[in-house]
């Protein structure tokens, strides 16, 4: 337990929510850059959260001149996937810029535009970024194909404490150059599920916040930060085999509501 912030409402309540038989992984930095994690160092089904390192890589490219956000791309047939988004359901042919893609993905968690961004990144140069962010651990392995890993498929991981020090890289400017890393932050301020880490957060006037979710059967996840006065508050959490997925979203609000307590 780091020194300075009592984490004693956010123990409690990932115990109430492990003892429905839920597993959660958790990591927290607090404004003052204090640490806190549960299972921190644990591998879980990144989902979606993944993205997030997606989106890192792609605005590293573009930092080198590499691709554009007004670069187009044509959308072909095998281009869509199953799973999250609206993609899936347009007519071949359509264009969209890099841009579009991103938004897309970080926003509603368009599988197909993350699999198209994934064509264009690499998926081993978007392991590379995480590696070069201390993230030794996480794992990009597979496209989104918006179900569970098949036998002799690779799985995406995420282990908390990474995704926390990724959002912080994000935050601190670190993950790319300034410019890239204040879109990165805006586009995570994009997300549409307010049911998870913003869920307890006041929808008006309340504080500015983003962050990535992660959905899969039996896999609630969320990913990023509040600002509150003091400073960030950035939250990486995993929960592994809720009730049902709205537990899951339950679980993670309360979670959030009892870190946000802590270091207010």
């Amino acid at each position: 337990m780091a020194a300075g912030t009592n984490w004693t409402g956010v123990t409690e309540t990932i115990a109430r929510a492990e003892a429905t038989g839920a597993t959660i992984g958790f990591a927290a930095i607090s404004p003052s850059g204090e640490r806190f994690s549960h299972n921190g160092g644990r591998r879980f089904v990144a989902a979606s959260t993944v993205k997030i390192s997606i989106m890192i890589e792609l605005f590293r490219r573009i930092d080198a001149g590499k691709l554009s956000l007004d670069q187009r791309h044509k959308l072909l047939p095998d281009d869509k996937s199953t799973g999250g988004g609206v993609i899936l359901h347009l007519h071949d042919g359509i264009e969209f810029t890099l841009g579009d893609l991103v938004y897309l993905m970080m926003s509603i968690s368009d599988n197909t535009a993350t699999n198209v961004l994934i064509d264009y990144t690499g998926m081993a140069e978007v392991n590379a970024a995480m590696r070069s962010l201390g993230m030794a651990s996480s794992v990009l392995g597979r496209k989104m194909r918006g179900r569970p890993v098949l036998a002799g498929e690779q799985e995406n991981w995420a282990v908390p404490d990474e995704y926390a020090t990724m959002i912080a890289a994000i935050l601190e400017n670190r993950a790319a150059s300034p410019a890239a890393c204040a879109q990165m932050v805006a586009l995570l301020e994009k997300q549409q599920n307010d049911r998870r880490i913003a869920r307890h957060l006041p929808k008006k006037d309340g504080p500015r916040w983003g962050t990535k979710t992660g959905s899969l059967p039996g896999v609630v996840n969320d990913v990023g930060f509040i600002m509150t006065a003091k400073g960030p508050l950035i939250l990486s959490v995993y929960c592994e085999k809720p009730m049902d997925p709205l537990a899951g979203e339950q679980i993670i609000g309360d979670i959030a509501k009892a870190a946000l307590a802590a270091v207010s």
